[in-house]
């Protein structure tokens, strides 16, 4: 995924809808992905620690529409960003300690 893909940053966008909060974290999976499932209380005990924060979660059939031309080739792929730029696009290892390690890189 490249950072600068306007898909990518209308995603964002469209997530943070002006609200001004610090940023938003989106988990692009599939309900079909049993990784993904596992994953999924891993992403909800990071949004209760970082309340300032927007964590969406975010199906890829079920909201294809919301992708633009954004592929997903590996779950679970997380989009973080703030109102100004994507911040990180990728695949993550779906460990709760990898998560909190990529979010205090980006300073959140």
């Amino acid at each position: 995924m490249n950072l600068s893909d306007p898909d990518l940053g209308a995603l964002l966008a469209a997530t943070l809808n002006g609200r001004g909060e610090a940023g938003a974290v989106i988990c692009l999976c599939a309900e079909w992905c049993d990784t993904c499932r596992d994953y999924r209380a891993v992403f909800e005990q990071a949004a209760a620690r970082y309340p300032a924060l927007v964590f969406r979660w975010l199906d890829i059939e079920d909201e294809a529409g919301a992708l633009g031309d954004v592929e997903v080739g590996t779950f679970p792929t997380l989009l973080i960003g703030d109102a100004h730029a994507v911040r990180f696009a990728g695949p993550v290892l779906p460990q709760a300690a990898h998560l909190t390690r990529l979010l205090q890189s980006l300073n959140f």
